[in-house]
């Protein structure tokens, strides 16, 4: 089987998820479209992995389309031109119709999950940079990613976790994730966010800067009550994985879902539950591949919180498994009502709001959303 990274012209794309769709859903499709993170990002190679062992056991064609954004990832999967995204919290932004997706053209999106992998999230720095606490980056050179709040707004809690915000460092953008977390190694910043597991962590740690993990303590109560006001789906976790982290040397980071399978709440159920099924089923084939991706097994992966609900087919084969409990269902109904909650408000605003200039529809929608969220 063959994974391909270039992104597809929009006829390869509407062909290929036209052969996904027309095929029986109760079996896997003989080709499918994905979407993940750039080539070089963890998200793109639990992709890879995931396809390889699908090709492996189904004779799955898989074709992975990389985009450095949340809006290039998604896309494609709410035009029906990809069958699923190995997304991270953008899931949540969308659901919630924030950040990017508070735009017009977007608002809250009806998608659901299949599963998630636990990750941890943090603020890697060159370890000759002299930054040893979160504290420690005010001032110092911090890469960012443009058009990618993914990343950012995790960022930002990260900033949180010692009072500080954006304007308390030397913020470099970067156009690219990949170029963002290059920039270290090449002596462009001093700092940058993301997981301990990408390609680029473990060139860092290799090259003669190093790399140094500033930790985020979970006994730090106050400092985590301002990471959680700014990402509710952030909690502490203590990571033993990655580059220049270990189980004699652990660190205690921000922790998530990431990546998370992601599909549009009307793909069918019988879809689902197969794909789910095959994630489950070619574990043995795709664990092995790196150190973080036994971190798929349903057993942790199949359970919420997650940046978005679980989708029915999901549900289904995890009940089957005894995997899901009462405690994720009561989530997951939270969630579903959340988020219909949040798209009536925004089929109010735009109908309230037909003429009114970019700002002012967002705090028209900015109003509606918070006043949908305390009546629930």
């Amino acid at each position: 089987m063959r994974v391909f990274s270039r992104p597809l012209i929009a006829a390869a794309l509407a062909t290929c998820a036209f052969a996904s769709h027309a095929a029986d859903d109760d079996t896997l499709p003989s080709t499918m479209i994905w979407t993940a993170y750039n080539v070089g990002s963890a998200g793109y190679a639990n992709a890879s992995a995931v396809a390889d062992a699908f090709g492996k056991a189904y004779g799955t064609r898989i074709r992975i389309q990389p985009s450095s954004t949340a809006i290039g990832r998604l896309r494609p999967v709410v035009n029906e031109r990809a069958d699923l995204g190995f997304l991270s919290s953008g899931t949540f932004f969308a659901t919630e119709g924030i950040v990017d997706f508070a735009d017009r053209d977007w608002g809250p999106q009806d998608l659901r999950v299949i599963a998630g992998k636990a990750a941890a999230f943090g603020m890697p720095t060159a370890a000759d940079a002299d930054i040893e606490t979160i504290g420690d980056v005010r001032g110092k050179r911090l890469a960012y990613v443009a058009g990618n709040p993914s990343v950012n707004v995790k960022c930002d809690a990260v900033l949180a976790f010692a009072g500080l915000t954006r304007d308390d460092v030397d913020l470099r953008m970067f156009p690219t994730y990949t170029a963002a977390m290059s920039a270290l190694k090449q002596d462009k910043a001093d700092a940058t966010c993301t997981l301990t597991t990408p390609s680029l962590m473990y060139e860092l740690a290799e090259s003669p800067r190093g790399i140094h993990w500033p930790e985020m303590p979970a006994a730090d109560k106050e400092a985590w009550a301002r990471v959680t006001r700014m990402a509710p789906y952030a909690s502490p976790y203590t990571e033993t994985v990655g580059a220049g982290v270990s189980e004699d040397d652990p660190v205690e980071l921000m922790g998530y879902r990431y990546p998370q399978i992601v599909v549009r709440a009307d793909t069918s159920e019988a879809r689902v539950y197969e794909i789910i099924k095959a994630l489950d089923e070619t574990f043995d084939i795709y664990s092995n591949v790196s150190a973080a991706m036994p971190r798929w097994d349903l057993e942790e992966a199949g359970h919420a919180p997650m940046g978005a609900p679980f989708h029915s087919g999901a549900i289904r084969y995890l009940k089957e498994k005894g995997i899901w409990t009462d405690e994720d269902q009561a989530w997951n109904d939270k969630r579903l009502k959340r988020l219909d909650a949040l798209r009536s408000a925004w089929k109010e605003t735009v109908e309230a709001n037909p003429d009114a200039s970019e700002e002012a529809f967002a705090e028209a929608w900015a109003e509606r959303r918070a006043a949908a969220i305390e009546s629930l």
